[in-house]
């Protein structure tokens, strides 16, 4: 049986219209700096501004009195009111605005499973904006300082006229299962001795996401696999990857599972029961809500685990 796709991917979730035919309207951008309703999400550092409520967490968005001149503006895009809302991408050496009262700065890994649909897809936009744009001042082409387009979702070289754009790496993430639907987990060697994942790795020049699983399970954990099985794909912009999930089968030919022990210390099987145990006790950490390699763990065990690990 095909396992169902995955959904509600905590990254992959968005409620707003991000207008992409607006944003070579600049009479109308102009307009939206000045409109009292657009609402501002400020980014410093790859962190922003969250409060907590009886409802959850919350992103705190400003009005553009309460914002500084500082940082590129970037659309993020307009709600069912026709409200714009802008991310204000401010640089590593600009101040960070203070917090008011039970407002802290945060995150998107530490906070995005616990965002609504609206904010998520706000949060994910601007950092991945914000990561672009720190990295490519500059023209490939002649080297010139390059100035942001198009509502901040390009940057243009005034010298030569070349218009860049953001780009996203693809990456696969993959649970391998065996014959007895145990499922393979791999330890990194600079994470601690408790934490444990799915294997990942980025696709390569003229390569196919499907040649990428077979290339990484074999190099990383030493196993050949068949059956593969795509479930879903969500952003991860740490700084620029789009994440692309995989089911696969140890194939019955296959070596045994053994880490390469340059990026792979460790490998293990896990039947689902001692999983549930190692996780319960804290010898074995997952991780986060926020990441795929967490959903298809438990697309695979069933149920939610105990026992997240923050960002190691």
């Amino acid at each position: 049986m095909t396992p169902d796709l995955l959904t509600q991917l905590a990254l992959a979730r968005a409620e707003i219209d991000r207008a992409e035919h607006r944003r070579d309207d600049e009479s109308w951008w102009t307009s939206v700096h000045a409109d009292p309703a657009t609402k501002h999400l400020v980014l410093h550092r790859g962190q922003a501004l969250v409060e907590s409520t009886v409802s959850g967490v919350n992103l705190v968005l400003r009005h553009g009195r309460d914002v500084s001149n500082s940082g590129v503006r970037a659309l993020l895009g307009v709600g069912p009111d026709d409200e714009a809302y802008v991310g204000v991408l401010l640089s590593d050496d600009d101040p960070r605005p203070e917090a008011a009262g039970d407002q802290q700065w945060i995150g998107l890994r530490e906070c995005g499973a616990d965002l609504d649909a609206r904010d998520a897809g706000l949060f994910v936009a601007a950092a991945a904006l914000a990561n672009w744009h720190r990295a490519h001042p500059m023209c490939p082409r002649c080297g010139a300082a390059t100035v942001p387009h198009q509502a901040g979702w390009s940057r243009r070289c005034p010298r030569d006229e070349s218009q860049h754009f953001p780009r996203s790496d693809p990456a696969v993430i993959v649970l391998v299962t065996d014959d007895a639907d145990r499922a393979l987990l791999g330890r990194r060697v600079d994470w601690e001795q408790s934490f444990f994942s799915t294997f990942a790795g980025f696709v390569e020049a003229g390569e196919s996401a499907e040649m990428t699983v077979h290339r990484e399970l074999f190099e990383e954990a030493g196993v050949r696999v068949e059956s593969l099985t795509y479930l879903g794909s969500q952003p991860w912009p740490f700084p620029a990857s789009l994440m692309l999930g995989y089911r696969a089968r140890l194939a019955a030919t296959s070596p045994q599972a053994r880490p390469d022990g340059v990026e792979i210390g460790e490998v293990r099987w896990f039947s689902r029961e001692e999983l549930a145990v190692a996780c319960a006790d804290g010898s074995v950490r997952v991780p986060p809500a926020v990441s795929i390699a967490r959903r298809l763990i438990e697309d695979w065990f069933g149920a939610e685990l105990e026992g997240a690990w923050s960002r190691p």
